[in-house]
């Protein structure tokens, strides 16, 4: 676990990623909503006596019809859409979920849900007069419309979360939206040297007491302006991203006292990791995905490059950005919390490092490699080329070896 990392100017404020986590309403409550609008109109509309009028017993019908059929088509699109999407999302990584956690998703099914409630009330309702208003079927036949659109746009999304180049540009466009978010520009004059100046030391540690699982996000919020009025500095001792289990160490409160529950509500916790401010996450999926290629099963190195290519983006991206950030201060710019924040050698070591075992028996790959550290040592301030200089050198040598192999099978024939 990497450890948390201290700036020298004191703290800075919360970006706003950090401020307020991410809450998506689940799928449950979505189609809730769409159920309660479509049942709303299904009992609105048929009262409605204006313009022109069109006669019940046809008109049920055609209601009944539409709804179950838009319901019949939606589900049979998804369960085949699941499980071909997901059968393949596990061939690039089992932690990719780029088309289940899509919201065109669940609001497609959802919409299709208000539709069919829509048409089984007005169809109901419509059942005790002898003509209703034509905007009962129109409203019906639009709805059906905007369904069957839906479910093609959600068809198109699943043939693109088939190909690869389009994975890897929604994993490296989440991945940088979370960097330029967490991560300010860097200084020309280079990045400030880390504090020096001690802390105050640790009250009591903060465990935790909720079910295990990972940290997906954090709200800061309302626990710097509880740190602040208590003069504490909250250091979490567990990352976004990390798992934590009941009674592990969550944080340390240093000087101050704060209730437990003020520090656990500032975490959220789930079971599977997410984009929402996890930098590292995109970095390691795609580094799956250059593992998997380059695994004897697979045996596919220039989709390792493509791979490569999208994680030089995110690495590009980081070398212009001041790492050292994990202090985060009050209105007054006193420290009040320190993350564990990946550091530069933590970034390289997943998207590099891990990457150079299975790459000895490819020299594509490790031609590549070797480009990537070349272009990252010419963006990267100095204090960050040690890493990079051992890991070129690294490269280099598989790069001597496999050559020199090459050479000497050749000399054999």
């Amino acid at each position: 676990m990497p450890a948390p990392a201290t700036t020298g100017t004191g703290g800075r404020a919360p970006p706003r990623r950090l401020l307020r986590g991410r809450r998506r309403l689940r799928a449950g409550v979505v189609q809730l909503v769409s159920a309660t609008l479509g049942l709303g109109l299904g009992l609105g509309l048929p009262l409605v006596e204006a313009g022109p009028t069109v006669e019940i017993d046809r008109l049920s019908e055609l209601l009944f019809t539409l709804g179950v059929g838009v319901v019949g088509v939606v589900s049979i699109v998804f369960s085949l859409l699941f499980g071909v999407v997901q059968w393949s999302a596990s061939s690039f990584s089992p932690r990719l979920d780029v088309f289940r956690g899509d919201p065109l998703v669940w609001r497609t099914y959802a919409f299709a849900i208000g539709v069919f409630v829509f048409c089984a009330t007005a169809g109901l309702v419509s059942g005790n007069g002898g003509r209703v208003s034509l905007v009962v079927p129109v409203t019906a036949v639009l709805g059906v419309l905007v369904a069957l659109g839906l479910i093609r746009a959600l068809q198109t999304r699943a043939f693109l979360s088939l190909q690869l180049a389009h994975v890897l540009d929604v994993v490296a466009a989440r991945g940088r939206a979370v960097i330029t978010d967490l991560y300010p520009l860097r200084s020309p004059t280079g990045e400030p040297a880390r504090a020096t100046e001690p802390v105050p030391p640790v009250r009591r540690t903060v465990t935790w007491d909720g079910p295990p699982g990972v940290v997906q996000q954090l709200e800061l919020r309302r626990l710097v302006d509880a740190a602040s009025r208590a003069d504490t500095l909250v250091v979490f001792r567990v990352g976004v991203g990390e798992r934590v289990d009941e009674a592990a160490p969550l944080a340390d409160l240093r000087g101050g006292d704060l209730p437990d529950s003020v520090v656990r509500a500032s975490v959220i916790r789930g079971t599977e990791r997410s984009f929402d401010q996890d930098p590292m996450l995109a970095v390691r999926l795609l580094a799956d995905i250059a593992l998997r290629a380059m695994s004897p099963a697979v045996n596919d190195p220039a989709s390792a490059v493509d791979a490569i290519d999208a994680t030089e983006t995110l690495l590009r991206a980081l070398a212009a950005r001041q790492l050292d950030v994990a202090d985060v201060a009050d209105r007054t710019g006193a420290p009040r919390v320190r993350l564990v924040l990946p550091l530069w050698e933590d970034y390289l070591r997943t998207g590099v490092q891990d990457l150079l075992p299975p790459a000895a028996g490819a020299p594509m790959v490790q031609r590549r490699l070797h480009r990537l550290l070349v272009h990252l040592h010419e963006l990267s301030p100095a204090q960050r080329h040690p890493p990079l200089v051992r890991l070129t050198d690294r490269v280099r040598a598989q790069i001597d070896d496999s050559e020199g192999a090459l050479r000497t099978a050749t000399s054999r024939r």
